[in-house]
């Protein structure tokens, strides 16, 4: 794995691995929207049990996503990396969209089951600031001219940020929360019936699998400019 750090091994290895991932994660999402519109509606939620199917996977890699982003800023401040930089970068967008998403579906959720969008729940509110940590990120980045600078500013904001991710982890279990506890990654096992658990597996499952192949194809690209970039610098001083 370390080897891939090359910039070279990295293109050549992923060269014929993106469009498998791509491929792999409309698949996944084709079975993942099958199998939550033929679930049963449940006794309590009815239909809007549905945006479950959306909600946590969706809540999920918004989390694990900012998890990526911080390790490697990390890299990319220690060893000044061009491709952890590349990744660090590259994982913002996704998962600044996931978390955006994760925030909506909550809201069309909370709307009927709690007869509000809304609430500053210590879950809901913490998630809010995972979605500003991605925000700020991106425009930090791009309020710098001088790439280096502000690779590195950008770099210590997402450091910063991986304090938030524990207190959303762990805010229904530390804070008295309308946000329900975890009823998935739980001691004894998921509480969930087959019927949701499938679907919502698949989905994670998806998710997980377009967001590789939105990392992957994010780096690739982002190599690719920097490489243009450097030929273009070299060319002008020839010239």
């Amino acid at each position: 794995m370390f080897g891939l750090a090359n910039p070279e091994r990295f293109m050549r290895f992923t060269r014929p691995l993106t469009p498998v991932l791509w491929a792999a994660a409309a698949v996944l999402l084709a079975i993942g929207v099958w199998l939550s519109f033929i679930a049963p509606e449940d006794y309590q939620q009815g239909d809007t049990v549905r945006i479950m199917f959306v909600h946590v996977p969706a809540a999920s890699l918004g989390l694990m996503v900012y998890g990526a982003l911080g390790v490697a800023s990390l890299l990319s401040l220690i060893f000044r990396h061009p491709l952890a930089d590349a990744a660090a970068r590259g994982a913002a967008l996704p998962g600044a969209a996931f978390t955006a998403l994760a925030l909506i579906t909550g809201s069309l959720w909370g709307q009927p089951m709690w007869g509000t969008w809304w609430v500053w729940d210590a879950r809901l509110t913490s998630v809010l600031v995972l979605f500003l940590f991605y925000l700020g990120y991106m425009a930090l980045r791009a309020s710098i001219d001088d790439e280096a600078k502000a690779a590195r500013a950008a770099a210590v904001l997402g450091l910063v940020g991986l304090i938030n991710l524990p207190i959303v982890r762990f805010s229904v279990d530390w804070w008295n929360t309308l946000h329900q506890p975890a009823s998935l990654l739980r001691v004894g096992g998921p509480s969930m019936v087959t019927a949701y658990l499938a679907p919502l597996l698949t989905m994670m499952a998806a998710y997980g699998v377009l967001f590789l192949a939105l990392w992957i194809t994010s780096i690739r690209t982002e190599v690719t400019r920097r490489r243009v970039l450097s030929i273009r610098a070299r060319r002008a001083l020839e010239a």
